[in-house]
């Protein structure tokens, strides 16, 4: 029983997307001089995967009356009963703990940066109740994802990173609003904000190819902090074409690819990117 709970739960974050932001991680920290140790990466990986479970955790709770009424959502596991508020409070505060496990066998500055991690998770749900700036807020909750990984090894806080996080956030802004052209209709219904909903569909996706194009360059002027190599920018050549090409996939009146555009090619964009980099890192080694 405990096990098909758990089960539900997983499913219902959709833990598998943890895919999404790992690569940001691995990024951050096989860029620091030298490579990280094997127990840094374990760590790493450990609170990455918490604070996700946390933040979807929070999430599922904040909007479960808000899922209920949406036909895309109202099957996730709160709204039909499947888990218990309790049940998901307990695998969140489970998650936290995990998460605070990993930070302190990191670098002693996680130790106080921690709560810079958290309180977002618990800001952004409630931000779509009263701005369109939400789909920054997430990927603000992003940015920290490659930045964070540099802290735990360096116990510093550099610019490289903070760039290299500033294209993880827009590229993830970006994709979120690809995915809520999709709940337009119900978010205007509800009183709820997104860009799509304020300003259009069409304006929406043209957004994302701006803030796209701006993670590209960012993603350059990284390479450029660091001074990587050919290797590295072939990926994030690879990495743009795959943003072109999801980009291309959703059109103001067609959704039908959504799936695609969201978690295919977003898995692709950043995993390229993070094997390119490694295969960069180990060649200048």
């Amino acid at each position: 029983m405990v096990s098909t709970k758990i089960g539900t739960f997983l499913r219902d974050i959709k833990f598998e997307h943890s895919i999404f932001a790992l690569p940001f991680a691995y990024m951050g920290a096989i860029l620091v001089p030298g490579l990280p140790t094997w127990w840094q990466i374990v760590w790493i990986t450990v609170a990455m995967v918490g604070a996700r479970t946390l933040a979807m955790s929070l999430n599922r709770l904040i909007d479960r009356n808000i899922d209920a009424l949406n036909i895309r959502t109202r099957e996730r596991a709160l709204p039909t009963g499947l888990i218990s508020v309790r049940e998901v409070l307990v695998y969140g505060l489970l998650s936290l703990v995990v998460f605070m496990i990993a930070v302190f066998q990191l670098a002693p500055l996680c130790r106080y940066l921690w709560p810079v991690v958290i309180i977002p998770f618990v800001v952004y749900p409630y931000t779509k109740r009263f701005t369109w700036l939400s789909h920054f807020v997430l990927g603000f909750n992003y940015s920290l994802v490659p930045l964070g990984a540099w802290v735990a090894i360096t116990n510093r806080i550099d610019l490289a990173p903070a760039v290299l996080g500033l294209a993880a956030a827009l590229w993830l802004a970006g994709f979120d609003i690809i995915y809520s052209c999709q709940d337009v209709e119900v978010d205007q219904a509800q009183g709820l904000f997104s860009i799509p909903a304020n300003f259009g569909i069409r304006t929406g996706l043209s957004l994302t190819r701006l803030l796209h194009l701006l993670t590209v360059l960012l993603l350059v002027l990284t390479g450029v902090l660091l001074e990587l190599g050919l290797l590295y920018y072939a990926g994030v050549v690879v990495a743009a074409a795959f943003l072109y090409y999801e980009n291309s996939l959703v059109k103001p009146h067609d959704f039908s690819r959504l799936n695609l555009a969201f978690f295919t090619m977003n898995g692709l964009f950043s995993t390229v990117l993070f094997l390119f980099t490694l295969a960069d890192v180990l060649l200048i080694l």
